[in-house]
């Protein structure tokens, strides 16, 4: 189930795709502070579960519950939103030590299958055993007060990537639809959502949800965007996050511009795998050696740029070879798709399904959370640098976006990721992560100093805990949610 929620992130975010603070929140840029979220939060033993809604479609049943959160911590007592919570029960409640809450990616992903979905993909017994696990909704996702921007069919088509642009003029041209989608955003019915759908509001969110479990601290588990929510939520309360274990690990500054521009680089790190595994297929006509299988690429994107097929187009299959690179298991589909592409077959049909809250929610957050550039010459140079760089991305990911145009409605600066707490965070990680880049963990693993430890796995692919073939990883993160031990430094583990 994790793989195929990685392909709807891939897919939805790729193929269809992250101000000055008037009220600060840290006193110190390395004094981590819960600020206005340290205000009486619910009381114990609030929340009242029953079973999911028969449209909350999960693998197995869960209970699910809501839960009243403010909706501007900063006024604890005004305008309320619902938040909507689930939970898969511990398996031996005697053994049970607490609640792991958990995050699957995103931001604009719903989470409240993700228990159980961690669980039939293989989420230890012991660590099943040993909590609760909770899902939520993230503010402003599925039932808990979803946004919208309005989007249309055609917009949810080009997805969340910028158009691939090859000249200065392309980013001219691609801001103009980047300030058509933000101002869409701005006039939405759920604008007013705009300046409190963050990553630090979800983080306080999710300490109000332990609090109303009645426990004083939480246990955390997020991958992908889940691990930037994670940093932050054990940043801005360390004292009630227990054991914090953030998976495909995001950059210090989480979906940022630097951040955007790293999926290029992802991509060019993971695709010798992809190069590897088509030329020693020879049946599928890319090539057979990996030098070859990479000239294919830019011959079919030549291709498609001359003559789009009505299926696929040079910016599709761009996108498309780097969201179905997230897992090993879809490296296939990718040799298919090319060798579709090469032989003018169409691709498969795949139902488009309606984006638009998970597209326009992940604006809010990543519009929300960091200032990025607005001047078109910023892209414009970074364009030009990531183009040569990463040629199969980088004049996309470099490219402007919804973000350079988005309304000043920042309300505080955010969290700053430092060494000030407990020694209370894992970090796992694969070498070759297309959508969260080795280079990126790496910056966050220093910021957290003393804080974590980090585990790499010589593997490919985007997620690790609990999809991982390799035992010395998957046994690290499993003894630290069950026992608290650590490894005592960092550690690089084998593909299996």
């Amino acid at each position: 189930m994790r793989r195929t929620r990685t392909l709807v992130l891939a897919g939805a975010l790729a193929a269809v795709m992250t101000v000055p603070a008037a009220v600060p929140v840290a006193a110190a840029p390395d004094v981590p502070t819960a600020g206005p979220s340290a205000v009486a939060g619910p009381a114990p033993g609030t929340l009242r579960w029953a079973p999911c809604p028969a449209d909350v479609v999960t693998p197995l049943p869960l209970e699910c519950s809501t839960l009243d959160v403010p909706l501007d911590y900063g006024r604890p007592d005004g305008r309320q939103v619902e938040i909507a919570i689930s939970r898969l029960a511990s398996t031996e409640p005697a053994q049970r030590r607490g609640v792991l809450l958990t995050n699957p990616g995103g931001p604009g992903i719903a989470g409240l299958a993700y228990p159980a979905e961690l669980a039939v993909a293989g989420l230890p017994q012991d660590v099943l055993g040993s909590y609760d696990v909770i899902g939520m909704d993230p503010r402003g996702v599925g039932r808990s007060a979803p946004v919208t921007c309005d989007s249309t069919p055609e917009q949810q088509a080009l997805g969340s990537f910028p158009r691939y642009a090859g000249t200065i003029f392309d980013v001219t041209r691609e801001a103009e639809y980047a300030r058509t989608v933000a101002d869409q955003c701005a006039a939405s019915s759920t604008a007013w959502m705009m300046p409190h759908t963050t990553t630090a509001n979800t983080a306080r969110d999710l300490d109000r949800v332990r609090a109303a479990l009645g426990e004083e601290k939480a246990s955390y588990l997020g991958a992908s965007y889940g691990s930037y929510l994670g940093a932050v939520y054990t940043t801005l309360f360390p004292d009630t996050t227990d054991r914090v274990v953030i998976d495909s690990v995001l950059g210090p500054d989480g979906y940022d511009v630097q951040q955007m521009r790293r999926f290029a680089r992802g991509l060019q790190d993971r695709f010798p795998d992809f190069a590897e595994y088509a030329a020693a297929h020879p049946e599928y006509g890319l090539g057979t050696t990996p030098e070859q299988v990479e000239a294919k690429f830019y011959e079919l994107v030549e291709k498609l740029e001359a003559n789009p097929q009505p299926d696929m187009d040079a910016m599709k299959f761009r996108v498309d070879t780097f969201g179905y690179l997230y897992s090993d298991a879809t490296i296939p589909v990718v040799a298919k798709m090319w060798r579709l592409v090469d032989t003018g077959q169409p691709q498969p049909v795949i139902p488009a399904g309606d984006h638009d809250n998970l597209l326009s929610a992940r604006l809010y957050v990543i519009c929300g959370d960091q200032r990025w550039p607005e001047t078109i010459w910023r892209y414009q140079l970074d364009v030009a640098i990531d183009r040569a760089r990463y040629p199969m991305l980088g004049g996309s990911t470099a490219n402007i976006g919804p973000c350079a145009f988005w309304p000043d409605v920042r309300t505080e600066q955010p969290a700053t990721i430092s060494d000030r707490g407990p020694s209370n965070v894992l970090m796992v990680q694969n070498e070759r992560d297309p959508g969260a880049a080795l280079a990126g963990a790496e910056e966050t693993r220093q910021a957290f100093g003393r804080r974590a430890t980090m585990v790499t796995v010589d593997g490919g692919g985007h997620g690790v805990y609990p999809w991982t073939a390799s035992t010395c990883a998957k046994d690290a993160v499993t003894a630290y949610l069950t026992t608290g031990e650590r490894p005592a430094r960092d550690l690089v583990c084998a593909s299996a």
